[in-house]
């Protein structure tokens, strides 16, 4: 099976300058728990619910001031439509990662591919293996 058949197409980007507090409102009201950032077209960056509870959060300054660029993980792990998914599955296991940007070969997000996708297109079996993998504490 191909990443193209589970994976959730379409995504809501934001800019590097978009306000946390504006990325937070639209993880609550889109109820999802990863903002892909952007810059001219290209991912730059990722945002997810977890950057903004360790990194906005424990912030000493104004977090009202605080944008995307401030607190997105960079270099983010990537893959593409055509990759097989148990690739792909073996790359969130071995970086423990939920959730996985899909893009083409211009580095336009074109998808995510989620835990949640995962567990609705696999065996019960290897979805739970691949949860137990990711969700491991480090150490």
């Amino acid at each position: 099976m191909k990443v193209k058949e589970a994976m959730h197409k379409g995504t809501t980007c934001v800019e590097p300058s978009t306000p946390v507090m504006d990325i937070a409102k639209h993880m609550r009201d889109d109820d999802v728990g990863a903002i892909p950032v952007r810059t001219d077209g290209r991912l730059v960056g990722i945002v997810t619910d977890r950057d903004i509870a360790c990194r906005a959060v424990t912030y000493s300054g104004n977090i009202s001031k605080l944008t995307a660029q401030d607190i997105m993980t960079k270099d983010v792990t990537c893959c593409s439509a055509e990759d097989d998914l148990v690739i792909a599955l073996k790359v969130m296991e071995a970086k423990k990662i939920r959730r996985l940007p899909v893009t083409d070969a211009h580095k336009t997000m074109i998808g995510m591919l989620s835990l949640g996708d995962i567990s609705h297109r696999l065996s019960n079996d290897l979805s739970g293996e691949v949860l137990r993998a990711v969700s491991a504490h480090h150490g």
